[in-house]
């Protein structure tokens, strides 16, 4: 399979942006986690306007990096692709500061509000709860209980009014008119956008180049099959040009979408390919698994999100036939190769 092109070599420094497509700027913000930065970007605006699409964690450091990039610019709207941390951190207080309004997906905007305030079943208990059924010791268990919100320290405030985005949309930022494509799998109800006249895609966390985001299966949709619904999403990308220039929220800018849906579709069969074969050994629990699935050592943080890709991955061959599965008598669920 060809590799992608990447048309732009270096991620920009923070505090600085780098123009991709006529008035598209790229800017990248440092992130405190394995995965360490996140891609962000302004869109020229009408009126020497400018519309931010993502926002970074919030913290002190990440504001002053706004501050520095956008100074005395006046911000007409903020655009928050989904509700993870790394990307509505900020929101509220970049609505605050410049007098913007926020655009989002219903499913995102509710969410943000439930993580944060740990209700309609978004607590950590019930997450656990989840995880022990699918085997996870109590040792383990232990290491994610208790402590603070963790999101909600990372996205200190939320707003408490949007504009509603839906499937097909058209949103028009100065020159560009950009089309809403709605996905799943990775949050509730993910935004992309797409612009025709300019060929490019802010694709956000479903198209990345590198990794594959995470598909996990969470607390409030614990038979759901997350899996499914991400490649069913991602297969939609056909739909746009080959050479659509693909702008993701974590590693470079590249062309070659067709390429990376095929390779991302790829690597979760051989996922599952491999989870069946090890499955014919005999009933097996998600943690069990999760060395079939992760080859490294995972610490706390990591174990956690590999718990819900490893769900995810059971489920999918679950519905679709090609696995079957019990609640034995410890109350653990196990899967068998059908």
């Amino acid at each position: 399979m060809s590799s992608l092109e990447y048309p732009f070599p270096e991620i920009p420094a923070p505090g600085t942006t780098l123009q991709v497509a006529p008035g598209i700027h790229w800017l990248s913000m440092p992130l405190p986690f394995q995965l360490d930065h996140i891609n962000l970007w302004l869109l020229e605006d009408d009126g020497g306007g400018w519309t931010i699409v993502d926002t970074g964690i919030g913290n002190a450091a990440t504001r002053e990096l706004w501050e520095k990039v956008l100074g005395d610019k006046r911000v007409t709207r903020v655009i928050v692709t989904h509700y993870h941390p790394d990307h509505a951190g900020n929101a509220a207080w970049l609505c605050q500061r410049f007098g913007a309004g926020l655009w989002m997906t219903q499913g995102e905007y509710l969410t943000a509000h439930a993580v944060r305030t740990s209700t309609a079943g978004y607590t950590a208990e019930a997450v656990l709860a989840v995880f022990r059924r699918n085997g996870l010791d109590e040792g383990r268990a232990a290491a994610m209980a208790g402590g603070r919100n963790r999101y909600a320290a990372l996205v200190p405030e939320f707003p408490f009014c949007y504009r509603r985005i839906i499937e097909g949309d058209e949103v028009r930022v100065g020159k560009h008119a950009w089309r809403a494509i709605i996905g799943h799998g990775h949050a509730p109800e993910h935004l992309s956008l797409f612009s025709a006249a300019a060929n490019t895609l802010i694709a956000g966390d479903m198209l990345l180049s590198t990794i594959s985001t995470n598909v996990s299966v969470w607390s409030i949709d614990p038979e759901g099959d997350p899996l499914r619904l991400f490649l069913d999403s991602v297969a939609g990308y056909r739909k746009l040009p080959e050479d659509v220039l693909v702008l993701p929220s974590h590693g470079k800018p590249f062309r070659g979408a067709h390429r990376r849906v095929a390779a991302l579709e790829q690597h979760h069969q051989d996922r599952l390919q491999e989870l069946t074969a090890s499955l014919r050994s005999g009933p097996k629990s998600a943690c069990d698994l999760l060395q079939v699935l992760f080859r490294r050592p995972l610490d706390t943080h990591q174990t956690f999100f590999a718990m819900g890709e490893a769900i995810a991955h059971l489920h999918y061959l679950y519905y679709a036939g090609r696995a079957q599965r019990r609640v034995d008598p410890d109350g653990i669920m196990r899967y068998a190769a059908s």
